[in-house]
This record gives C-alpha cells, sequence and structure tokens, in this order.
C-alpha cells in the first residue's frame, strides 16, 4: 500500500520508523488464521495454558529496557516511569493467571436430585483487542492475558503512536509451545478496523480509547449482535474531606492529576476541598507542583515528559483560557511549553472554578487540576455525580462510614478511600455512563471474555 505510518519520537521529532497499513485482505488472512488456531487452542487444558501464557510473560522481563526505550521513545513517558509499567504489567498478569483456575472452573449446582447441572465458561472465539498508547502495555495485559489463558485467540491493534509495543505482545504471545498463531499484531487505519468488525469473523471486541471512538466500535459491533467491552474517558472528581490526612491527600491528589503528564483516563481532572481544609490544601499543593521538572524523558531528572500528541496542549490551552474568561485564576502553570521538539503543558493548579466552565465538564487528558471549595459532603456529592462521565471518583477522609456513604451515593465504576488513580488486578475495571461498558481484570474480566453455556443432565 501506498499509505504508511510514520511513527515520531515527541520530544526529538526523530523519525522512530514507517509501517505499513495491513489492507482489508490482510486482515482476513489473518482472522482466517485466528480462527483455525482458535479451534485447537481451546482444546489444550486450561492447566497447560497458563504456564505457556506465563512463558509468553517473561518476554517483557528478557527485552525489559528495550520496551521501557520503546514505551518512552513513542509516547513520552519518563523512562524510569516506563520502566515501572513493567512491574505492573507482572503484577497484573501473575494475579490474572493466578486465579483462572478457580474463576474458568464450572459452577455445578447440585440442588435437585437426578440432575446434573452445570455452567461452564467457554472460549468465545477470537477476540479483537484495540489498545490504547497512554499505558501501552497494562492497558493490553488486562484483556491479552486473560483471553488467552480462557482458550481465545487474538487479533491485536495497538495505537499508531505505539506501534512497536504490538510488536513486542506479538513476539511474546504468537507462539506458545507448538501453538502458533494465537495472537496476531496488525496495524490499520479507523477506516479498515471499522471493517474488520462488521465484516470479518471476530467474536468480541475490546476497545479503550476515546468516547466517540466507542460510539464507533459499539455501532460496528451492533451490525453483527457482536459484543464490546469499552474503556472510554473520564473527568475523574475527588473529594477532599475535613478530617483527611492533609499531607498525604495532597501527595495522592497532585499525583493523581500530573502522573504521565495528566494523560490519564482515571486521571483526576476535578477536586473538591472542604472549606475547612482548602487554604491549607491550596498551599501545600502549590509547594509540591513547583518540584516537578520538565524535560527530556530520557533524563532521570525529568517528571513530566511532552505531551504525546502535541496538539492536545491547544485543547488544554482552550479550557484553561475558557475558565480564567468566565472568573477562574491560575495558581501555578497553565501554559503550553516547547523543550527541543517536544511539546509540554505546565503542571496547572488553577482555583475559582466552577461547573458551567469546559474544564470541570470536559476531559482534558492533561496536567491540570481545578479545585472548587465545597461546604458538606452532600454538596461534593452532587457536584462529583455532575458529569458524563463515572469511571473513579476517591474520597480522602478518616471516616469509613463517611466513606461508605460516598461511595453508595456517587455514579462510578470504582470509588476510592484515601487513594486514586490505580488498579487493583483483584477488582473489575469497568466505568458507567460516558465512560464505557464491560469490565476488565477480576475474574469478571474472565467472564467478559468467554460464553456461558449450561449443561442441564437428567440421569438415565
Amino acid at each position: 500500500m501506498s499509505e504508511r505510518l510514520m511513527v515520531t519520537n515527541p520530544f526529538s521529532g526523530e523519525l522512530l520508523g514507517e509501517f505499513d497499513y495491513d489492507s482489508f485482505e490482510q486482515q482476513q488472512d489473518k482472522v482466517k488464521r485466528l480462527r483455525a488456531a482458535a479451534a485447537t487452542w481451546r482444546q489444550v487444558p486450561l492447566t497447560e495454558r497458563i504456564k505457556l501464557v506465563r512463558q509468553g510473560m517473561e518476554y517483557f522481563e528478557q527485552h525489559r529496557s528495550k520496551i521501557a526505550l520503546d514505551i518512552t521513545n513513542q509516547m513520552g513517558r519518563p523512562l524510569h516511569q516506563a520502566d515501572g509499567e513493567i512491574n505492573g504489567f507482572f503484577e497484573r498478569g501473575n494475579y490474572l493467571c493466578s486465579i483462572a483456575h478457580e474463576t474458568l472452573a464450572p459452577d455445578q449446582l447440585t440442588d435437585k436430585p437426578g440432575l446434573d447441572r452445570a455452567i461452564h465458561h467457554t472460549p468465545m472465539g477470537v477476540i479483537y483487542v484495540i489498545a490504547a498508547w497512554n499505558y501501552p502495555l497494562l492497558i493490553a495485559v488486562n484483556s491479552v492475558v486473560p483471553a488467552l489463558i480462557a482458550g481465545n485467540t487474538i487479533l491485536f491493534k495497538h495505537s499508531s503512536i505505539t506501534p512497536k509495543i504490538g510488536a513486542h505482545f506479538q513476539k511474546a504471545f504468537s507462539c506458545l509451545g507448538e501453538n502458533r498463531d494465537l495472537l496476531l499484531n496488525s496495524i490499520t487505519s479507523h477506516t479498515t478496523t471499522l471493517q474488520v468488525i462488521e465484516q470479518l469473523p471476530v467474536d468480541h471486541v475490546v476497545f479503550t480509547g476515546s468516547v466517540s471512538g466507542g460510539r464507533k466500535i459499539a455501532t460496528a459491533c451492533a451490525s453483527r449482535f457482536i459484543t464490546p467491552g469499552l474503556e472510554l474517558g473520564g473527568k475523574d472528581g475527588v473529594y477532599v474531606h475535613s478530617d483527611a490526612d492533609l499531607e498525604a491527600a495532597v501527595a495522592s491528589v497532585v499525583d493523581g492529576a500530573m502522573f504521565n503528564s495528566g494523560q490519564s483516563c482515571c486521571g483526576v481532572e476535578r477536586l473538591y476541598l472542604h472549606q475547612d481544609i482548602y487554604d491549607q490544601f491550596i498551599q501545600q499543593a502549590q509547594k509540591l507542583l513547583t518540584e516537578y521538572r520538565l524535560g527530556d524523558p530520557c533524563q532521570s531528572s525529568s517528571s513530566v515528559g511532552p505531551l504525546a500528541k502535541g496538539n492536545s496542549a491547544d485543547y488544554m490551552l482552550q479550557q484553561v483560557q475558557q475558565a480564567v474568561s468566565l472568573g477562574a485564576k491560575i495558581l501555578t502553570g497553565g501554559k503550553i511549553k516547547k523543550i527541543a521538539q517536544g511539546i509540554f503543558f505546565e503542571p496547572t493548579l488553577m482555583v475559582g472554578v466552577d461547573h458551567q466552565m469546559e474544564v470541570m465538564q470536559e476531559e482534558n487528558f492533561g496536567p491540570i487540576l481545578p479545585v472548587m471549595k465545597v461546604e458538606s459532603l452532600d454538596q461534593a456529592i452532587r457536584l462529583v455525580n455532575d458529569s458524563p462521565y463515572g469511571l473513579t471518583s476517591a474520597i480522602f477522609t478518616k471516616n469509613q462510614m463517611l466513606a461508605q456513604e460516598f461511595a453508595d451515593r456517587v455514579d462510578a465504576g470504582t470509588i476510592f478511600m484515601n487513594r486514586c488513580d490505580y488498579l487493583d488486578p483483584a477488582l473489575p475495571w469497568s466505568g458507567v455512563k460516558d465512560s464505557g461498558a464491560g469490565s476488565s481484570l477480576s475474574k469478571y474480566g474472565f467472564y467478559h471474555l468467554t460464553q456461558r453455556k449450561a449443561l442441564h443432565f437428567k440421569q438415565g
């Protein structure tokens, strides 16, 4: 094909590689191979599948430094943080391996004499995994490991920003033992991606990305009555109560807003502070933000790397400027900065905001922390829920009963107490409202990648 994908380093501007896009015909061939492989892979005993997937995971340790550098060079995260993502990859992957036997064992129903009844969790077939660039390993491992263990094969598409990570996943998982074509990487345009879903026999789609992209994926899936798993946007709100451990809350919230240059679907994008601790929190947060260092992501002194998509800074600036025009005040940051060829957005703290401002309503995917003062838990809950998104939310308090009330009343897939921006592999990762549908991680992640088969045997 004449069309090629050009991948550049967001800091240096260096061309990292040119990649051919797969044609629809090439995707047809890959899906055909994956379906053939799925027919035999599902017959491999579960114990053996778990062992082989663990062996595939070892590729990421054996090539650790190369993979971390590929993450940094493609999407700009500081190298020491990219290396930390590999630790998270193993934490999640190993946990999912450890629960697979119990999770995938048939559910036996024994309450009716003369009947053998059971519910089996069977493979779906070919899973189409479409992974995002902002956490290239973590987002992918959430689906790849349980899908393979459950007996599926995978058509794998990584973001056009991070295509080299897709190649790593194919090297790790395509061939396990004597089994071939278990995971095949692809580089496709948005148009071809939708054609694959609408026209080829994939059985389930896992998509991580924007709300608008998720709607297109869901529509394409509906045309064939196949199911999508969608992890979409977030505008996560956090409430800090008057009794919170202030130092710990400041550290956690600021990190939750600034880590990965704010490019996290579960990043803190709205903060509500009880009026009794408002001034202290703001003072400490300002001080902490001065310690962030923008720069070359390959240098250990850099804590904030360039934005993976330099043009996204324009939208961040638009949100900030609109808020200021309506009465908000910038305490730190608020500007675009260029270092080498990298586009950065300064870590930003804003006060005097309200819900009429876009910065409190629409996801910006940047290091911007807008803050509102509130008088009560009730007011905080009302404001947290005033959003089209519902991925995560958090409360900082020493009162667990208060935290439970917050959790009961807030509409979000995950509620944290005294922490934020974290995924526990033992718990399902899911969103409500525009933040998505379905679950990954935990036993429920396995259930979304399998079919239920009911067995009803009357003894004769």
